[in-house]
């Protein structure tokens, strides 16, 4: 996907491809490197460096990135004396290894700017002003050393931190969040350039939530506000594309789809309006770059809330930014013309007249993304199963008289630790109480081999309780808690000391924490490697029967025709992972339903690089009582097209073309196009004269082109792209001469 995924970074108009480095997939094990496959960092490099785009490389190597330990080995946990992220010898000494390699990567390959490359900028730490205070005097000296052993790298180009107020010369401090015009500080030095490191198009989403929405007009009216008020000269979008959490390898409680709102969706798709809206600011604000970089800047008052920042350069460059920071549209006078600002707006004017791109004025319809499924697994001939092993006491070899840290003793080899013990009952009481507290995540609780409850925790709070009335027969009783993590911590203080799993347990109000336990680390499924095709091939399965609790699920498709996006749709699982091919393409968790009574994520990405022609492999791990009939395989595709210009408003920026340097000549055009192999199939609204509203939402005006229709439908039906020009020729005159007209064409592409 990496090709494709660039040149649409490139095509809306972004210079730099910004990437953290992922220690724990790059050093798995000390001194064992993984650099291949989906790792291979210097490919990806080079990729970037092919499409003409620079890069920002954050090394961290701590990166927190809603990523399992924030990107740190798990085997640094068991460094003797180690502490993470403070001036501590061990951990400086496996960080400045780490970092060294890395760096050595990038000059043996000449990827840094110094040697020709595209590499611009390095990020050391990440976000450490969080938790410098909890440090105390070690928190700034591992500042100041982190500081010096990347500079001391010798790379030949500027390194940075960011949130790091305090990051020493000649380290850049940078801003994180969504309005850095606003918040920040500002850099801590006149030799610093002001760095805008992540610039949120949305937000981390865990389960039980809903996705964290943002505005294309917000971000573009903080982005521009950034690059005038504060000499802003980089701004990176966390995220434009976030991808998928594949694996185990999201922090706890993240779904496996990341940033799946940013201008490039999950699936890599062009998530409307952001992408275009950000499209056009890109190509409104390079307009202006000659003025912006060498102009001298002044600012003028328009009114109340409103100014004028204007850059005037010697060989007659002029760009002018109109800024409306007040709640209510505006109505002012530039240099003796009337301009109307809407409210909390930027209007760019690359020639000092007119205006080309407004933040708050969309001309781009929102996304309509469609899952057509295309296979369905509805058969339960289709399917065979595998019911996992619930290990008693007896089955167990690792014991203990004490209840274990479960990340201490699975390493992050799996999610699952169980929990067994043996319990001797004389009472002639029917019913007993189980009390359980767990620090995280998910506990299933069974009493001889029965399931007898669940509980869970949440990002917000993973300890929880679970408490349950059971009936318990007189004699030996075996328990068994499956206690489950969904990933590890990925920020804060003192992550090697954080700890999963049960901290109590009491049976009657009986105590049991101390008490002789057996554990087991995993499944049975997992050791055997049920989810590749040799592991499936070495145990026997059953014909499907009905929904089971821990039941490995299997069956095989043949891979969709096209190149559409394919897409898993688990609506009516519970929880558990999912393999293709071997590979994992996540967690899914959809009974964990968010306020609103919906799954945070139904769909799953499936890369169709993870395929094969013929006889894929599909197997569920599923924890709950999900029905497997009803999942299927989808295409992903966008099938809604909408254009907008206006008299009244700026027109989208490529409906511009630049006649020399600093003069333009309206070209009024609706631009439609489809995604790939589909076509225009359906016009679904089309006005020309007043219709009011845009692409969000709109209605017929008191005037109205009777022949716009048609005329759009001639020129778009049965296409996959089409242009209507915005003229009264094209509609066959003017249906309300004096009135400023509109064109506005809402279609739908299969």
């Amino acid at each position: 996907m990496w090709p494709s995924l660039i040149a649409k970074a490139k095509k809306g108009g972004l210079d730099v491809i910004q990437t953290y480095v992922f220690w724990n997939l790059h050093e798995p094990q000390p001194d064992q490197y993984d650099f291949s496959g989906r790792n291979d960092i210097v490919s990806f490099i080079k990729q970037v460096q092919q499409q003409g785009l620079y890069v920002s490389l954050r090394i961290g190597p701590f990166i927190e990135a809603e990523w399992g330990y924030g990107g740190l080995p798990f085997w640094l946990h068991d460094v003797p004396g180690i502490v993470f992220r403070t001036y501590n010898e061990p951990f400086m000494f496996h960080m400045q290894n780490f970092t060294t390699t890395i760096v050595n990567m990038m000059k043996a390959e000449k990827l840094f700017a110094s040697q020709g490359g595209p590499i611009i900028l390095s990020q050391i730490e990440n976000e450490y002003q969080n938790v410098e205070s909890s440090f105390h005097e070690d928190g700034p000296r591992y500042v100041n050393w982190s500081a010096q052993m990347a500079v001391g790298q010798n790379t030949g180009e500027p390194w940075m931190m960011c949130k790091q107020q305090t990051a020493p010369d000649p380290v850049i401090n940078t801003c994180n969040g969504m309005r850095c015009a606003e918040t920040w500080e500002g850099p801590n030095s006149p030799n610093k350039p002001s760095l805008w490191t992540e610039n949120w198009t949305s937000f981390v989403q865990g389960y039980g939530e809903g996705p964290n929405m943002r505005t294309a007009q917000d971000i573009a009216f903080h982005t521009t506000a950034f690059i005038i008020s504060r000499n802003g000269s980089f701004v990176n979008y966390y995220m434009y594309h976030g991808g998928t959490n594949f694996g185990r390898t999201p922090a706890a409680f993240i779904i496996t789809g990341y940033y799946d709102q940013a201008p490039l969706d999950e699936y890599g798709i062009e998530r409307e309006p952001k992408y275009s809206h950000l499209q056009n600011m890109h190509a409104a604000l390079k307009q202006c770059s000659q003025a912006l970089l060498y102009g001298q800047f002044s600012i003028l008052p328009l009114g109340q809330d409103q100014d004028a920042y204007v850059y005037n350069g010697n060989s007659g460059e002029c760009a002018a930014f109109l800024v409306n920071n007040g709640s209510r549209e505006a109505q002012v006078l530039y240099q003796s013309l009337p301009y109307t600002l809407p409210s909390k707006s930027i209007s760019i004017l690359p020639d000092c007249k007119t205006v080309v791109f407004n933040t708050a004025t969309v001309s781009t319809a929102p996304s309509t993304r469609s899952m057509l499924p295309v296979i369905s697994f509805d058969s339960p001939q289709e399917w065979e199963t595998y019911s996992e092993y619930i290990p008693q006491y007896d089955d167990t070899s690792l014991r203990s008289d004490t209840l274990l840290d479960q990340m201490n003793t699975t390493k992050d080899t799996s999610d699952y630790l169980w929990y067994t013990m043996r319990f001797q009952k004389n009472s002639s009481e029917t019913q007993s109480t189980l009390n359980v507290i767990s620090l995280g995540h998910v506990l299933r609780a069974y009493v001889n081999g029965a399931l007898v409850g669940s509980a869970h925790g949440a990002r917000t709070g993973p300890t929880f309780t679970f408490e349950n009335t059971t009936s318990l027969p007189t004699g030996i009783n075996n328990i068994s808690f499956l206690n489950v993590m969904v990933g590890l911590p990925d920020s804060g203080a003192h992550m090697e000391r954080r700890r999963a799993g049960l901290s109590q347990v009491m049976i009657q109000q009986e105590n049991f924490t101390s008490y002789s336990w057996g554990y087991q680390v995993g499944l049975v499924g997992e050791k055997l490697s049920l989810y590749t095709d040799e592991g499936s091939s070495k145990v026997t399965w059953s014909q499907y029967e009905n929904p089971r609790t821990l039941t490995w699920y299997k069956t095989t498709f043949d891979t969709p025709e096209g190149n559409e996006p394919i897409t898993l749709n688990l609506g009516s699982m519970g929880k558990g992972e999912a393999w293709i091919n071997g590979q994992s393409i996540g967690r899914y968790w959809v009974t964990f339903m968010t306020a609103k009574g919906i799954p945070s994520q139904t769909w799953y990405n499936v890369p169709r690089s993870f395929l094969r022609p013929n006889g894929n492999l599909l197997v569920l791990f599923e924890e709950e009582y999900g029905n497997p009939l009803n999942i299927s395989l989808d295409t992903v595709s966008n099938n809604r097209v909408c254009g907008h210009v206006s008299d009244i408003q700026p027109r989208k920026v490529n409906s511009w073309e630049v006649r020399d340097h600093y003069q333009w000549r309206p070209i009024p055009r609706v631009y439609l196009q489809c995604p790939p192999k589909r076509v225009i199939t359906k016009i679904v609204f089309a006005s020309h004269g007043n219709p009011s509203g845009n692409c969000e939402s709109y209605a017929l005006g008191s005037c109205h082109s009777s022949s716009t229709q048609q005329i759009v439908e001639k020129a778009c039906l049965g296409k996959s792209q089409c242009s209507i020009a915005h003229t009264l020729e094209n509609f066959g005159g003017d249906p309300c001469p004096g009135t400023l007209k509109t064109l506005l064409v809402d279609a739908r592409c299969e």
